[in-house]
């Protein structure tokens, strides 16, 4: 079997490379964006793949329950379950940029519990059900109810582990270069470095 170089097996597509029906998506991440990101470069290649995970962030972000931190933080616990370095380092800019408090960043980055006792209960709720694939039972379930979320949260909470899983696991199979402004906040698992 041959072995393919990585920089063969997926193209960061431009407007005039990427598929017709990847265009829209295109000019919706630049206006959304201000430029084509590099992991919606990698999108391109399959619009059904582009359009839901921009489905998904954007109906998660705009149209959930949750605040723009709370929407963070299951983003966040999903980038450091999954290891994504590229949606580790364009959270933290996003959140930078939103002026979201540092320690609650750094403590997302390293995976530490959160301070705030109802944001540690969504981070925790987020990690059980991607540690259990869903599976988190009832007494888990009911803990996060008891932290102040409901049954809307506990299912809108899937919406962004989706739009993460697309995410994270495209990166992981392309290992997407950072885009500019993003190499300042690189980052690595702590249990690689």
């Amino acid at each position: 079997m041959t072995t393919i170089e990585l920089d063969e097996v997926f193209q960061y597509h431009t407007k005039t490379t990427a598929p017709a029906a990847s265009q829209p998506l295109i000019a919706q991440t630049e206006k959304e964006f201000g430029a084509l990101l590099n992991l919606h470069a990698l999108f391109a290649e399959a619009p059904v793949t582009y359009q839901t995970y921009m489905t998904a962030f954007d109906q998660f972000l705009k149209q959930s329950s949750f605040s723009p931190l709370e929407a963070q933080v299951v983003f966040m616990t999903a980038n450091f379950h999954n290891r994504c370095h590229y949606c580790m380092a364009g959270h933290t800019m996003m959140m930078k940029m939103g002026k979201m408090p540092d320690d609650v960043i750094e403590d997302l980055r390293e995976g530490r519990p959160l301070k705030d006792p109802k944001l540690r209960a969504l981070q925790r709720f987020s990690r059980q059900l991607l540690e259990a694939r869903g599976h988190v039972g009832d007494v888990r379930l009911q803990a996060f109810f008891d932290a102040g979320y409901d049954r809307k949260a506990a299912l809108e909470v899937l919406t962004g582990l989706a739009a993460k899983l697309i995410s994270n696991f495209t990166n992981a199979l392309a290992h997407t270069r950072l885009d500019r402004g993003m190499d300042k906040f690189a980052w690595v698992h702590p249990d690689e470095r």
